[in-house]
Formats: structure tokens, C-alpha cells, sequence
């Protein structure tokens, strides 16, 4: 819990953060070079009597398996090393802004479709620090693809151990990337044209949850990558008129996501700064909860799938649990999850007296919907007091408790469920905060113009129809919130997406919707705007403020 003190304060730790902005760089600079040295072009050559006055007679250069194994050690040290400074510097800044970026990552932007990072990784035709060998059975390449190039395999290595190094959007693009390669397989053209194979389901509007629980089961429907089209029947039992060419299937989801992670619903609570994570007394509730959380999961890595944004606030605990290399997270997530209680405990660490005087021993107080319960944080707990020697593994066992034991069947049921859609190698490129980003969109404010650009007319207006220009006048005159509010009444998600608005689909629309007496409406399963043909400026302005704040659409028709 060192990240309390104040900064640049020698204290037990070996380094002020002030020493360690140039030390993180070095590391840096260090794991970039290992990297080239483990996955080098050819296999590496020194003449003899270099090998000779430098080494003795008797080394092999890279060749022997105990030189390469100290490589692989000192390559896996110096990334993880480096992956604690990033981490702890996400939990309080001490580097600067833009210090963890290298701008010479060999990352084809310019050509996504050469960027490659299989679901299962196969057999490499390369070994770290060895270079180039043979594959060693012939069907390799014709299970797993071919054999990917060094620089292909330098970028990968990058991505998996130290990703922070590469700027947020770049790693953006290239999960896109990589999703689109993915659907390419399993959505393929004929898709576009309801042909191919599709998952296709009728859901009740006021039964949305149950429905799709039971529709979209894994045993019902293995494969969740196929492109899903969805029937909605309406609350009198009637089929909805229409076919979902794709928009209906993004508001079923959208609206399927916010009733699944409901509180009220008691498979996720709210702490108190209103974040989600999941309920530790959901036992109480449902019986075969694990069966919800990989259900609910499943639905949220088909969202990243389908590139669909859903503003639902996640705790960063929670978050971490899910990107993190391990499920289990420090205390020092504690205060994502339960500020008093970190401070509490923090407190404690730094208590001058005597702590048995707390009268504190190794349990927990647990409150199961109004009767309390005392869980014991090790065996016998009960009967061993809180002492000054051994207050830091009672802090330590109690943010375990509370972080990790009381939800971890939910959390790697939830877990299990994204990686049946998306792998979870995939995602690992993202840290806690970057994660709620990719889910919710980034708090920024709406880019007007690249709104504008990205913007289609149908109905009989065109880009330099009157209402359409006052139309941009007024939006351009909006407040930031007010943009916002716009967003979300026309595509459900007050947020724009994460690389500009030539990736919303489908593309934002604005289409006649008759006379000045009809106030603005909205589709938003095809983020269609259905804006009447106003006469002047002060009349769009007024009625369409109120269509988006009142937050309505259809039904204000």
C-alpha cells in the first residue's frame, strides 16, 4: 500500500517515483531491444575469434538451452517489472503524459489486414533467442494459417507482454483489426444478403431477459459470432412489422445488456460511487448463478464484437479482475470497490498504538439480505486477535475477502462467458480504465464537423437543404451536454464512437418526417433522425431541445 506516500519521499521502498520516471524509460528501451534480440531476421552469427576473446572457447553463442532459458528470464523480469511501474502509475501518476509511448512499434496501420493474432496459438516457427527453424510437421500450416513473420511475431510479443507502449487508438484499430479478420470466417459476405449461416430468434419485449437466457444458451446456440437477427414481439403478442437488416438486433442487444446488469435484477450491485460489480449474495437469489454470469458475459463480448457501445459504468476492480493475467486483484483495488473500508485499513497499517487494543480479529461481518454472518478470514480466525505484527496479512486477507472470494465464481463465470465470444488474449491489451472506454465510449465531446461528414439524408433532404444547414447551425450552438443528449437520442449512446463517426453502423441519418407540427423523433435500432422540415431556426432549435431532453423517441410522434 505504498502508493500513500507523498511522492518523491524515500521510504522503504528502494526508489523515490521521481527515480523511477527514468528507470521505468530505460526498461523500456530495454524490453524493446530483447525483443529484437529474441526474434531476429536470420539466426545471429559472430565470427570465432570474437566468440573466442569474449566469451571462452567452449560458449555457444544464443545456441545452448541454458544461455537462452537466462534470456527468456531476464526478458519475462524486465516486462514484468516494467508492467508494475505502468500499473502503479495508472493507480497514481507519477510519470508524465505520453511517457509510456513508443512511436517505432512495426504495427501495420496503414494495412489492418495484415495484422494477425490467431485464436489459438499454433506451434511458432520461431523460438525466443534462437531464431528461425523448421516447422516440425507438415500439416502446421495448413491447421493454423502460415507462419507469421518476424515482425509480425516482434508486434504480437509486444502486445501481449508490455501494450501500454503503444498508444490506446493504435491498439483500438488493431482489435478491429483482428474482429474483422474473425467475422470475415464466420459472417462472410453472403450474410449481408440473409443468406449464410445466421442465428434467428423472436424475443418478447417485456420478457427480454428470460427470452434471450433461454434462446441464446450455449446449447441453443454454440457459436455466437454468426450474425444474429431478432424478431421482437410486442406486449399485445404480435410480431413487430419489419425485417432486422441489423438495426433491430443492435437495440435488442443494447436493451438486453442495461435489464441484464439492472440492479434490481440482483445479479450486479452498485457501490457507492453508483459503479457495477457483482452481487456477492446472488447464492440467496438464484441457485444456478454461474449460469447467468456466462450468459451475461457472453452478451458482453458480442458486443465488443459487434463494435456496440453500452454506457454502463463498471467499478475498476471489477474491470481489472476481467483484462488482469490474474483473476484475483491487490487491496490496493479496494477503494474502487469500498473507499471507507481502504481507508480504514489504511489507517490501521499506519496505527501508532497498540492495534490488539481495536479488539480486531482474522473475521468478517457479513449482512445476507438482513441476517449477518461471521466468515472467518483464515482457520480458526475467530480465535486469533489483530496484533501490531500481524496486522499487514489481516489487511491483506481481508481486501481478498471482499475483492476476490466473495465473487469469484461470478467473475470467472462472466469471464468465461466474454471468452467464449472474443479471446481474452484480445482484450488483455487494455488496462481497467481502457476497458470501460472500449465499452462505453470516451467521456469526449461530440466532434460536430465529423459528425457532419459522416451524416446521410434520405427523404428529400440533402446536405444543403435549408432545414439540414439550420439544422447544423443549431447543433453547432449546442452545449457539450446538450450534443450528448442529441447522440443518445438518435443512436441510444450519448458517447461517440472510439475512432471517429465513420465507424457508427449504421451511419448516422437524417430523414423528413413531414410538417412543422410533428416534434423530431428518433429510430434509434437504425440511428435515424426523422426531423420535420422546420421553417426557421429558433422553431428547430426549441422543438428539438425538447425531443432529446425528454429523452423520448418514437412515441412522441
Amino acid at each position: 500500500m505504498e502508493d500513500e506516500e507523498p511522492e518523491n519521499e524515500r521510504t522503504a521502498m528502494p526508489f523515490t517515483t521521481g527515480e523511477l520516471v527514468p528507470l521505468s524509460d530505460y526498461l523500456k528501451g530495454v524490453c524493446l531491444g530483447l525483443v529484437e534480440l529474441a526474434f531476429p531476421d536470420c539466426r545471429p552469427t559472430v565470427r570465432d575469434d570474437y566468440k573466442r576473446a569474449v566469451l571462452g572457447p567452449s560458449t555457444k553463442l544464443l545456441q545452448d538451452k541454458q544461455d537462452t532459458q537466462m534470456w527468456v528470464h531476464l526478458f519475462k523480469a524486465t516486462s514484468g517489472l516494467l508492467r508494475q511501474l505502468h500499473t502503479r502509475d495508472l493507480r497514481r501518476q507519477f510519470c508524465p503524459d505520453g511517457h509510456w509511448i513508443t512511436s517505432n512499434i512495426p504495427i501495420p496501420l496503414d494495412k489492418p489486414q495484415d495484422i494477425t493474432w490467431r485464436r489459438r496459438t499454433s506451434r511458432t516457427s520461431y523460438s525466443p533467442f534462437q531464431g528461425l527453424r523448421s516447422l516440425t510437421q507438415d500439416q502446421e500450416e495448413s491447421e493454423h494459417g502460415p507462419p507469421l513473420s518476424t515482425k509480425e511475431i516482434r508486434m504480437l510479443t509486444l502486445l501481449r507482454e508490455v501494450p501500454f507502449i503503444v498508444p490506446f487508438n493504435d491498439r483500438v484499430m488493431v482489435l478491429q483489426s483482428l474482429i474483422y479478420r474473425d467475422k470475415m470466417e464466420h459472417q462472410g459476405e453472403l450474410t449481408h444478403f440473409m443468406q449464410g449461416p445466421s442465428i434467428q430468434i423472436s424475443v418478447r419485449r417485456n420478457y427480454l431477459y428470460e427470452d434471450a437466457l433461454d434462446k441464446l444458451s450455449s446449447e441453443n446456440e454454440p457459436e455466437l459470432r454468426l450474425k444474429m437477427r431478432v424478431q421482437l414481439v410486442n406486449t399485445a403478442g404480435v410480431e413487430e412489422a419489419g425485417v432486422d437488416g441489423g438495426g433491430l438486433f443492435r437495440e435488442f442487444l443494447s436493451e438486453l445488456l442495461k435489464t441484464s446488469f439492472d440492479p434490481n435484477r440482483g445479479f450486479f450491485r452498485l457501490t457507492k460511487d453508483n459503479m457495477l460489480y457483482p452481487n456477492p449474495t446472488v447464492h440467496l437469489l438464484v441457485d444456478d448463478f454461474p449460469k447467468h454470469y456466462y450468459f451475461i458475459g457472453r452478451m458482453m463480448g458480442k458486443a465488443i464484437y459487434e463494435n456496440l457501445l453500452v454506457e454502463l459504468p463498471f467499478a475498476e476492480f471489477f474491470l481489472s479482475k476481467i483484462v488482469g493475467r490474474q483473476s484475483d486483484v491487490d487491496v490496493h483495488h479496494l477503494a474502487s470497490l469500498d473507499p471507507v473500508m481502504y481507508r480504514n485499513l489504511l489507517y490501521l497499517k499506519s496505527y501508532k498504538g497498540d492495534v490488539s487494543d481495536l479488539g480486531l480479529d482474522f473475521t468478517v461481518l457479513s449482512d445476507e439480505l438482513g441476517e449477518r454472518r461471521i466468515d472467518e478470514l483464515k482457520p480458526k480466525g475467530s480465535q486469533i486477535p489483530v496484533t501490531n505484527d500481524n496486522r499487514i496479512e489481516y489487511i491483506h486477507l481481508m481486501a481478498d475477502y471482499k475483492l476476490n472470494k466473495e465473487i469469484r465464481p461470478q467473475c470467472f463465470a462472466f469471464k468465461q462467458g466474454i471468452a467464449n465470444v472474443i479471446p481474452l488474449e484480445w482484450l488483455q491489451m487494455f488496462n481497467n480504465k481502457e476497458m470501460q472506454v472500449l465499452i462505453s465510449g470516451a467521456q469526449i465531446p461530440v466532434d460536430v464537423d465529423d459528425l457532419k461528414m459522416h451524416t446521410n439524408y434520405t427523404g428529400g433532404y440533402a446536405p444543403d437543404h435549408p432545414t439540414i444547414t439550420a439544422f447544423w447551425r443549431v447543433v453547432e450552438g449546442f452545449t457539450n451536454k446538450q450534443k450528448g443528449q442529441l447522440l443518445k437520442f438518435v443512436t441510444s449512446c450519448s458517447r461517440p464512437p472510439l475512432l471517429g463517426f465513420k465507424e457508427l453502423d449504421p451511419p448516422f441519418c437524417i430523414q423528413h418526417a413531414g410538417t412543422i407540427d410533428r416534434l423530431p423523433t428518433s429510430s434509434t435500432c437504425m440511428n435515424l433522425l426523422k426531423l420535420p422540415e422546420f421553417l426557421d431556426e429558433s422553431t428547430l432549435r426549441e422543438k428539438l431541445l425538447y425531443a432529446i431532453q425528454a429523452g423520448a423517441g418514437f412515441e412522441l410522434s
